[in-house]
Formats: structure tokens, C-alpha cells, sequence
């Protein structure tokens, strides 16, 4: 008699051709697992209150958190260790099918409509306020931030990414690269802020056959990582965020810390670029406006660009646009120009070269970011339950209808979960491991985060054609 103690964390999730092999086993294998939710419509099995039995192999439920396994058969242990599979599978499964399938997803913000339109701020002191800290919902907009930063990658009317990967030439490709850059920067919603992600929050994209998955990989800091793949262009994004505040008096500036990789795989190309910072201006007047410097990188072709976020000035230092952006692209080694860059991100932005002399359109916002189509949940069953659209759903909609201290009992219960679980994690000495992403710390003390998988899974959410 071979008795073995198998401990569920160590097994991976099974497909259901282990019940197929399951079939086939002459001989019993008793099981005896913890937990109740291991029972799921559809196996052909035979239940009772003690028990399942699916065509000779008995699993008998027992309070004990352990799997073991009994048989004559030493020889036969892989078969043990796969009927095992089967069960986590099993309970796995009753889990999934017993959570919540709420999804709430608002559109996207865009160049005109979208949320800005649909949800507006109460009033101008909630606008101010609504940037410092965690604070109740009315001073929130109904999406997390995972769900801001996804929207910059998978939302978009022309599809500025796809023409990365379709350049014929290294700078085609880098400018279309720096457009594409550009077409990330999105208007920003003064005097509501997204709900800051708990820790382990997850957003599950699709459209087409761009796949996105991000990851809330720290709450303090706050820091996310998204990991994007393209199997039919070829294209790969790894992005790592940490938003970091800095107080300037009248004004309140989110320096985004951290780097995005651009990979074109078929071109053997990776690109490295920053992030423009939000600006939030309280005094004289209020608003909230992308500024500062981004670069552009790309050693495989020895080509950078330098782009500077800024506000222009008409006569005398009054008018102008808050959102224009310049900047050049040029060689690496010798610095020489190639391209100058000028315009407005939210407009028109134009591409000039220096030696001809010819002007060019390198993007336009109107065709990029306008009109863009809201996110729908096409399958619940294979949602998690990290998802953003679900961890936030009852807080968002309570917004959206404006029951403001149902949205504030609602986003207390998250937070005041969030705190009791880092309680137990602190008083076990539990360290939490993000499931998607590796994490490290460069030279320079900041976050770099990694990709688990090759590749992303399609989403149990898309963006409609």
C-alpha cells in the first residue's frame, strides 16, 4: 500500500484530457481532498454526500487541506499525480464558475465624448481635491488606472501600431514608432482620478489579435506592469509604470517613472522609450496638461528621437496650445538630425525633413484617438476575479447612477479588505509574489518588471471591430 501527500500549490492546473486518461484506470485511487468547491456540472461522475466517483476513480471529501493517495500500484504514480491534477481542476473550475461575473466598463477617454462627456466632475473644489491621495468615490472616475494605461494600448481608432511593424525601412519604422508614442498620450480628466489598483489587480484585453494583460505588481509604491503581444504583427510591448508625485505650490506633477519596449520580433528591433508627466495646475487657473521631455530609443538601428511635452505661447506670452509637442529624430552616433518634429498631440503633428525640406503628416489625433469604441465583456466564464472591471464594478456603477455614499461603502469594503490582507501577509511574514511578472530593481533603485509567459492569452474582454 503506497500512501503519497501531494500539496495542491505545487500541482499546475490540468486540461480535461486527464479525465480522458482517468478513463481508462482499472484499478480505484482514493482521494481525499479539502474544501467543499470541488464539485462541477458536466463531469460524468456520480455524487454523493461523502463523495464522487468518475468511472473508478472514487474522490471522497474530507475537512482535510492535503491530497492522498492510496493504491497497490507504485508503478503507476504519474496516473496518481494526474487524478490529483484532476481534482484541483475540478475545484478549480466550481470556483471560477461561483464568482462574480460583473463587469463594468465606461469608455474610453478620447479626443471628444467619451467619459469626459458621459461623467463630469461635481465641482471645482472636488476637481482639486481629488488629486491628493485616497479619497472617496465622488472624487473618482469609474475605471482604475490598470484600465487608464490599457486603454492607451488597445483603444485607438487608426492603428498606429500596426504600421510599426509594416515599415519597409529602419527609420520608417522609427517614426512611425515615435507617432505611435504619441498616440499613447490621452486627454486627461481634470478633478477626477482613477481608483489606485490593489495590489494583485489584473486588466484582461483583446482586440483583434493584439492581446493586453496588466498587473498592479505593488500598492506602496504604486507601481503596474503590462505585457502585450501581437502574434499576426509580430509585436511585443512590455511597459513598467510608477507614478510618483511632486508638489510645486499652485500645481501637482505625476512624474511617470519607468520604461516601455516596444518590440518589432520579425525585425530583430526593440525600442525604449519614457513617459510624459500630468501636470495638474490649481492656481491661477486649473487644468491638467501632459508636459516634460520623452526619448525615443532604438539601438538595433542606431536611431533616437527627443520629443519635449509643453505649452506654447501666442502674442506676448497669452494663448497658445497647452498640448504641443516638438522634437527631432537623429543618429546616435553622429547626433545629426534627420527629422524635426512639431505640432499639437491632441491636433496635428508634423514631420520635416531637414534636407529636403519636405513636410509630411506624422500623426494625426482626430483619425487616432476620436470616437473610440467602449471595451464589452464577451466571456464572464473566463474572467478573473482580479479583473479591474469586476474589482471596481459595484464602486463604478454606484458613480455612474451617482449614489455617492453607495459608491463610498462600497470602495471602503475593497480598501479595508486590501488592509487586513497586508495585515496577515505582515503578521505571517508573507511575501506576495505577483502571477504574471517577475520584479527587480535596476543599478538606479527603480522597478523593472518581466513578462512570466511569451505570449498573451486571449481576454475574456474586447474591443468590438
Amino acid at each position: 500500500m503506497l500512501t503519497i501527500y501531494v500539496s495542491p500549490s505545487l500541482l499546475a492546473k490540468s486540461c480535461h484530457s486527464i479525465l480522458r486518461s482517468c478513463l481508462s484506470v482499472s484499478f480505484h485511487i482514493h482521494i481525499l481532498l479539502g474544501g467543499d468547491a470541488w464539485v462541477r456540472a458536466g463531469h460524468p461522475f456520480v455524487s454523493s454526500s461523502r463523495g464522487i466517483a468518475i468511472n473508478g476513480v472514487i474522490l471522497i471529501k474530507t475537512t482535510l487541506f492535503r491530497y492522498r493517495v492510496i493504491t497497490k500500484r507504485k508503478k503507476n504514480f504519474s496516473v496518481f499525480v494526474d487524478a490529483v491534477k484532476l481534482v484541483v481542476q475540478i475545484q478549480d473550475e466550481a470556483a471560477a464558475g461561483q464568482r462574480a461575473t460583473t463587469a463594468v466598463l465606461t469608455p474610453p477617454l478620447s479626443l471628444d465624448g467619451g467619459l469626459a462627456a458621459e461623467h463630469r466632475p461635481p465641482n471645482l473644489l472636488r476637481r482639486v481635491l481629488s488629486f491628493f491621495g485616497n479619497l472617496p468615490s465622488l472624487f473618482n472616475m469609474p475605471k482604475s488606472q490598470l484600465q487608464c494605461y490599457g486603454e492607451a494600448v488597445y483603444c485607438f481608432g487608426e492603428d498606429y501600431l500596426n504600421k510599426c511593424a509594416k515599415g519597409k525601412s529602419s527609420l520608417e519604422r522609427f517614426a512611425s514608432v515615435v507617432a505611435w508614442s504619441i498616440s499613447t498620450t490621452r486627454p486627461a480628466l481634470f478633478g477626477q482620478a482613477p481608483f489606485n489598483p490593489i495590489l494583485g489587480e489584473t486588466h484582461h484585453v483583446s482586440r483583434g489579435s493584439l492581446n493586453v494583460l496588466l498587473e498592479q505588481v505593488s500598492h506602496h509604491p504604486p507601481v503596474s506592469a503590462l505585457h502585450a503581444t501581437d502574434a499576426k504583427d509580430n509585436v511585443e510591448l512590455i511597459w513598467c509604470h510608477k507614478p510618483v508625485p511632486r508638489f510645486h505650490g499652485a500645481s501637482v506633477e505625476a512624474v511617470i517613472k519607468g520604461k516601455r519596449h516596444l518590440r518589432l520580433l520579425k525585425f530583430g528591433e526593440n525600442y525604449e522609450m519614457d513617459s510624459p508627466n500630468l501636470l495638474i495646475k490649481l492656481l491661477p487657473t486649473t487644468g491638467a496638461d501632459w508636459v516634460g521631455d520623452v526619448s525615443i530609443r532604438c539601438k538595433d538601428s542606431g536611431l533616437e528621437a527627443d520629443l519635449c511635452y509643453y505649452k506654447s505661447h501666442a502674442f506676448l506670452g497669452f494663448g497658445g496650445s497647452s498640448k504641443s509637442v516638438r522634437g527631432k529624430i537623429f543618429h546616435s552616433k553622429t547626433l545629426k538630425t534627420i527629422y524635426e518634429i512639431d505640432g499639437q498631440w491632441d491636433r496635428i503633428v508634423k514631420l520635416k525633413d531637414v534636407h529636403s525640406g519636405e513636410v509630411t503628416i506624422l500623426y494625426d489625433a482626430k483619425k487616432a484617438i476620436s470616437g473610440l469604441k467602449t471595451p464589452i465583456l464577451q466571456a464572464p466564464q473566463n474572467m478573473w476575479p482580479t479583473e479591474s472591471a469586476t474589482v471596481w464594478s459595484e464602486v463604478s456603477q454606484a458613480i455612474l447612477n451617482k449614489e455617492w455614499g453607495k459608491a463610498s461603502a462600497a470602495k471602503q469594503i475593497i480598501e479595508e479588505k486590501q488592509r487586513k490582507l497586508q495585515r496577515e501577509r505582515k503578521s505571517s511574514g508573507e511575501l506576495w509574489v505577483p502571477k504574471h511578472f517577475t520584479v527587480t530593481h535596476t543599478k538606479e533603485n527603480e522597478w523593472d518588471c518581466s513578462p512570466l509567459e511569451q505570449s498573451v492569452a486571449p481576454a475574456p474582454i474586447i474591443v468590438p471591430p
